[in-house]
């Protein structure tokens, strides 16, 4: 009797070279467009917090609203473009990580139908071994290597 699958859905092979496509569209988009900081560079730069996110906005609307008032230091032309791109990041990476979420979970839900399928698997094995299955031993003894012995935490072979 089969095992019941957590998850049947399957992405064809047409479906998976679309997304493979996709991708590397999005690479060849953002090819020279986008920077990839250092680990110093990211604790130098940072992120600007809520807060801080919350007075950006503000001194935007005021801008917009009262363009009378703008600072002459500032580049407003610049920060028109900056805020309006950091923006569409946002939603792109909202976007994305909503996808490698559900990509993820879906891969989660895929490797444990294989892992329970493995287990029965191995059971089966176990019990051809126990019936003196000739040239079963082998294969008992490659697939055993991976349970811990000591019983702390692993799972239980049959």
């Amino acid at each position: 009797m089969p095992l019941k699958d957590l998850i049947q859905n399957q992405l064809s092979v047409g479906d998976l070279d679309n997304i493979n496509k996709a991708l590397d569209n999005i690479q060849s988009i953002i090819a020279g467009k986008m920077v990839n900081l250092t680990p110093d560079e990211r604790q130098k730069y940072g992120s600007i917090n809520e807060q801080n996110k919350l007075m950006v906005n503000k001194v935007n609307d005021v801008h917009n609203s009262h363009p009378q008032f703008d600072s002459a230091k500032v580049n407003w032309a610049e920060f028109s473009a900056d805020f309006a791109t950091r923006g569409n990041l946002e939603k792109i990476i909202s976007q994305l990580q909503s996808l490698a979420e559900q990509f993820d979970d879906t891969k989660i839900l895929h490797d444990n139908d294989n892992y329970q399928q493995a287990l029965a698997q191995y059971s089966y094995i176990s019990y051809l071994s126990n019936q003196n299955e000739p040239g079963i031993t082998t294969v008992k003894e490659d697939i055993a290597q991976f349970f811990n012995r000591t019983g702390a935490g692993a799972a239980n072979p049959a």
